[in-house]
C-alpha cells in the first residue's frame, strides 16, 4: 500500500492541468516551474525559521508545506516522485561521507 507521500504525488499529478479555481496545485502548475520552485525556497526557509526558533507544531505544519511543495516543484520539471524514492533506496545502508565522495567522482 503507498503511503501518504506516494498517494499525494499522484494526486498532484493529476492536477496538472485543472481548473486553477479549483486546485491550489493546477495554480502553482499553470505560473511555471519556476514558480513552483520559488514557492518551494519560500516554504522550507519558513521551516528553518520555526525551527530556529523551537516551534514544533508550527515546525511539523511548515514540514508538511515543505512535502507539499516539493512535491510541485519536482513535477513542474517531470521528475517522478518514485525516482526520488529509488535514488534513495540507492543510497540506503551507504555511509553519507561514502555517497557523496562516490558522486563527485562521476
Amino acid at each position: 500500500m503507498p503511503n501518504v507521500l506516494t498517494r499525494l504525488a499522484h494526486t498532484i499529478e493529476k492536477r496538472k492541468g485543472e481548473d486553477e479555481k479549483k486546485s491550489y496545485a493546477a495554480k502553482l502548475f499553470a505560473r511555471g516551474p519556476e514558480k513552483c520552485a520559488e514557492k518551494f525556497g519560500e516554504e522550507a526557509v519558513e521551516a528553518i525559521i520555526e525551527a530556529a526558533k523551537g516551534r514544533r507544531k508550527k515546525l511539523t505544519e511548515e514540514a508538511a508545506d515543505v512535502l507539499f511543495h516539493l512535491l510541485i516543484m519536482l513535477s513542474s520539471r517531470g521528475v517522478k516522485f518514485e525516482d526520488v524514492l529509488a535514488e534513495l533506496e540507492r543510497r540506503e545502508g551507504k555511509s553519507g561521507i561514502v555517497e557523496k565522495a562516490e558522486r563527485k567522482k562521476k
